[in-house]
């Protein structure tokens, strides 16, 4: 085992032939190769698993926030129908009331969210910058050959 991991003398060097030199390297080369290769794939293993506890993480933050956000909109509605507690109306109509106000207030406001996404994506290119550099780079190509 100890000769093997010696460094070949200079004589030893000179004595090899071209052929067993070269099969040498492509052996050293495809070691290394695999080697990085592995490396690669251990890594991005562990970034996987990062991103999967994190992405886990961020659906459990949804899921309660989606209640918290559904509390608060019940919550909303129910202030809004102590506002028609001086009225004659039942304690159900009321309360229905509430629920409607609520529900058209978010419609009023998801309806300004969207006409405002509309008005700045319709502003934006729909291609890339990259696309068009592609192109540029291709007539390039076709002028010089």
């Amino acid at each position: 085992m100890a000769e093997r991991d010696r460094e070949p003398t200079t004589l030893e060097r000179e004595s090899q032939s071209l052929p067993s030199l070269l099969a040498r390297l492509t052996n050293e080369l495809t070691q290394l190769v695999d080697a990085k290769l592995e490396l690669l794939k251990n890594e991005l293993r562990q970034e996987a698993g990062v991103y999967a506890a994190g992405i886990g993480l961020i659906l459990g933050g949804v899921v309660i926030a989606t209640v918290g956000f559904a509390l608060l909109n019940v919550a909303i509605a129910f202030f809004i129908s102590l506002l028609f507690d001086g009225t004659n109306w039942s304690p159900a109509a009321r309360y229905g009331l509430g629920f409607i106000i609520t529900a058209v207030l978010y419609l009023v406001i998801g309806a300004i969210v969207i006409v405002m996404a509309k008005k700045r994506l319709a502003k934006q290119r729909l291609a890339p910058k990259s696309a068009a550099e592609l192109q540029r780079d291709k007539e390039f190509v076709k002028q010089e050959f």
